[in-house]
């Protein structure tokens, strides 16, 4: 039985790689690779290097990926590096293969804009699967190894700058680096939902006179768990209960209600939290993404 969900674990994990990178290969080759648009990444650099040399893109993005692959052995071991190695070769694969076919799009910022949401899908679920596409993925996981208080759709913005500015030189088109840039945004924003957009959710503070009517009605109406501090205010050095909870961004509104109905005088802050660990959310034990 054990063995048996290992292998169904392991199955499961590289067909969504092999997915995952079909969806990437759709971006760069359908989208992104025949306008012009080097937005970032190894892909990126693909794209700039397969003009220089006669070399297909995809081919290029697994000879970049040689000396990067070394790297992650050393960082995260051979364990991590060999579902690597497979999503890179299906990568590189689907990069060649979806090249043979015409482009959905000729309109650069088209291209731009849905290259740049593919490739965002095929990254984010290569790397919930935990592996990750080599390139800058496993550049990026060195250093959020250094500074893991840093979003990876952040640090690939920052690391993709870099390329495009690289493949403006090469292109000489600045009507390329805009889209690139574009693209690069689009990729960033998409990254950061798919891989912390489930565990969005809105923090909220309500401090009011009938906080025990209104503790009641969120823990049986919106059914959340509600946590109470005490609080006492400076001016007149009255005590109060403050409710403090978390609930996911959808249904936020029921709680709105609820305090708007029991006490419109509440004061009441309303915050996002993008990270979340405990029961219902993220576990501690996880992988930092």
């Amino acid at each position: 039985m054990v063995i048996k969900m290992e292998i169904t674990k392991y199955l499961k994990k590289y067909l969504t790689i092999t997915a995952a990178a079909f969806i990437f290969g759709a971006g760069i080759s359908l989208f992104i690779d025949p306008n012009n648009l080097a937005p970032g990444g190894a892909s990126g650099l693909s794209i700039i290097l397969s003009r220089l040399f006669p070399i297909e893109t995809g081919t290029m993005f697994m000879l970049i990926n040689i000396p990067i692959l070394l790297l992650g052995v050393w960082k995260f071991g051979v364990k991590f590096i060999l579902s690597t190695l497979f999503a890179t070769f299906a990568v590189s694969a689907a990069t060649n293969l979806f090249k043979m076919m015409e482009p959905l799009t000729t309109q650069p910022l088209l291209g731009a804009v849905f290259g740049g949401v593919l490739v965002a899908v095929g990254v984010g679920y290569v790397l919930r699967a935990g592996a990750t596409t080599g390139g800058t993925d496993i550049l990026v996981k060195c250093l959020r190894l250094k500074k893991p208080h840093l979003k990876t759709g952040t640090i690939f913005l920052a690391v993709d700058s870099i390329i495009i500015g690289i493949g403006g030189i090469v292109f000489g088109n600045v009507e390329a680096v805009l889209y690139s840039i574009i693209s690069a945004v689009v990729t960033s924003q998409v990254l950061d939902m798919i891989l912390y957009g489930r565990d969005e959710a809105k923090l909220i503070y309500i401090i009011s006179n009938s906080s025990e009517a209104i503790t009641e009605r969120i823990l049986k109406e919106v059914n959340i768990g509600v946590t109470q501090l005490t609080g006492t205010g400076a001016y007149k050095k009255e005590e109060k209960q403050v409710i403090f909870c978390v609930v996911r961004k959808q249904i936020a509104h029921k709680v709105e209600e609820v305090v708007r109905q029991e006490d419109q005088s509440a004061f009441m802050i309303i915050t996002n939290a993008t990270e979340i660990y405990g029961e219902g959310y993220k576990s501690y034990f996880g992988e930092k993404l």
